[in-house]
């Protein structure tokens, strides 16, 4: 008898699914007891004001933690794609697989993590091929804002899938090649089982728009300027730091470049042969030195990150650059969702010391998007001609509209699933098959911890409500041997009820609710603290119309 073939084909996301940024997508092949994975791209996203204290989230993927993990493929070197290695990777613990300007940063991010001695790490030519068990992923040339972007075409015995990455479609794209539509439209031909793409711009119509138009806008500005100069951009976007430096140059000035990520991104580029014809770069220290109409500075901190280059000189504490009255600031980038608050708050600083700020609003031109629009994606779709489409690097009403894209499109099936969705792409019809546990972990104080941890909570309600603290002693007969001392952190007082007299309130409030508890359960610390804790809270509620965080120090004497 025949023994029966179990093996499936399933895709699984557990970060990029329902948001923007956070990728890790794995691909399992084989029978559900057996399955052989690969992983594609582990990546972070960034905290914000509902996160404080957090500056970094990466995705749980502790249902991988002991499967057969057969490899680490990283599409391009985002943050969103290769930035939670370091965290993750002991997890994981797979060899990684990557072309050499990823593999450069991604180097240096295992070097920071302690990890490099520990890490297999390939370098993959451009147009590579990789074999991985049951996988073999072709490396399919496409654009993007960094270079060395990678589709991948991931080969499998029930199907090929391609996994677009981030992409565009730019016939000049100043860095780099051109997308590889010869491969794409071959793979169409061969058949595409499904593809997995790029939904950032769904609702964009139209297409993103070349780097050669940005470099030519660049110019233009530049070079009408008079005073100093900083462009704001993202430190990735190799081919627009290109643009910058040319158009300083055409405009007689010299580059420095402002910013840690800013010097290892162009550490990388150069280590691949890009940016090799331009002069060298000077330091943020010689550039003070030079007439205000001869320098550029190229800066981190294009989405008001407080500890960036350009949010250290709108708050007037860089130690080498000082942007005043005359002077000129160009962000050459995108308002990522969720920082608009934090960019306003910047450029408002800077506008305070005179400087004259241009952004795409005002400018257009000055910046274009690394992803498709609605027409790039048809015309992908065109190319590829899926069986199955399935959205991913979006958020949910992103996801949802590319569905919708896909059908009109004449995709036979569309999926558009949640993270921790396994989808089964073969055999038979697609279909949902599986929840799995998935989630963020917050890096807190250089812990992972999760999402849902106390800690945070504390620190939210804290942030919201603020903390009292009392402190007391009781003798071993269970009476009260000192004063109570309240203190507020985060709490308002005004002239008609000062902050002490409402402590000194509270301190009343505390001794009344151990007057009435018996000796005995004074001898009990717990039940003082509760106690005390309740008391304090519902007075705190009359008095501010909140619930202070309440911590209740009790002294044996």
């Amino acid at each position: 008898m025949k023994k029966q073939n179990n093996d499936e084909l399933v895709f699984l996301p557990l970060g990029g699914s329902n948001e923007i940024g956070m990728n890790l997508n794995a691909y399992g092949f084989g029978p559900a007891h057996a399955r052989q994975w690969i992983i594609v791209d582990v990546g972070v996203t960034f905290g914000d004001q509902t996160t404080p204290g957090v500056d970094v989230i990466v995705p749980d993927a502790s249902f991988l933690e002991g499967e057969d993990i057969i490899g680490i493929v990283l599409t391009h070197a985002h943050e969103d794609h290769i930035g939670a290695l370091g965290w993750l990777w002991p997890q994981l613990r797979a060899p990684l697989y990557a072309t050499p300007f990823t593999a450069y940063l991604i180097r240096e991010k295992l070097r920071d993590a302690d990890l490099l001695d520990e890490v297999t790490l390939h370098e993959v030519p451009l147009g590579g091929t990789i074999n991985l068990g049951p996988f073999r992923v072709e490396m399919v040339t496409i654009t993007h804002s960094i270079p060395e972007p990678n589709g991948l075409a991931i080969h499998t015995p029930l199907g090929t899938v391609l996994h677009t990455g981030d992409w565009k479609i730019d016939e000049d794209p100043v860095v780099g090649q051109r997308t590889d539509v010869e491969t794409i439209r071959r793979l169409g031909d061969e058949g595409v089982l499904a593809m997995v793409c790029d939904s950032t711009n769904v609702f964009v119509d139209g297409v993103a728009g070349s780097e050669a138009e940005v470099k030519a806008a660049l110019a233009n500005l530049v070079g009408s300027l008079k005073g100093k100069v900083a462009v704001a951009c993202f430190a990735s976007n190799v081919a627009r730091v290109d643009s910058v430096v040319r158009a300083a140059e055409a405009a007689g000035r010299r580059v420095a470049l402002v910013g840690r990520s800013m010097h290892r991104i162009t550490a990388a580029a150069k280590s691949v042969g890009l940016l090799k014809d331009v002069r060298d770069f000077i330091s943020d220290a010689e550039a003070k030195y030079l007439p205000a109409d001869q320098v550029l500075y190229i800066c981190t901190g294009s989405q008001g990150e407080p500890r960036a280059a350009l949010s250290r000189i709108a708050d007037g504490t860089h130690p080498h650059v000082n942007l005043s009255t005359g002077d000129h600031v160009v962000f050459s980038s995108r308002v990522i969702p969720g920082n608009e608050i934090a960019i306003r708050n910047l450029q408002n600083k800077l506008s305070d010391r005179g400087v004259r700020l241009y952004t795409e609003r005002d400018h257009p031109g000055i910046h274009v998007s690394g992803h498709p629009c609605r027409d790039e994606l048809r015309q992908m779709y065109q190319w590829a001609r899926p069986s199955i489409a399935i959205p991913t690097h979006g958020e949910r009403r992103h996801l949802v509209e590319h569905t919708q894209l896909a059908k009109e499109m004449q995709v036979p099936h569309a999926i558009a699933p949640r993270n921790g969705d396994m989808v089964l792409l073969a055999p038979g019809d697609p279909s949902i098959i599986d929840e799995v546990p998935n989630g963020r972990l917050f890096v807190d104080g250089g812990m992972l911890v999760p999402e849902a941890g106390e800690a945070l909570r504390e620190r939210r309600h804290a942030a919201s409500n603020g903390v009292l603290i009392v402190t007391f002693a009781i003798d071993d007969k269970g009476r009260q041997a000192s004063d109570i001392e309240v203190r507020g952190l985060g709490l308002p007082g005004d002239a008609d009820y000062p902050l002490d007299e409402a402590l000194d309130d509270l301190a009343d409030r505390a001794k009344e609710a151990l007057k009435k508890m018996d000796p005995a359960e004074r001898n009990d610390e717990e039940a003082v603290e509760g106690a005390v804790n309740r008391a304090l809270k519902k007075a705190s509620q009359q008095i501010w119309d909140r619930r202070p965080i309440v911590e209740t120090v009790v002294l044996r004497v």
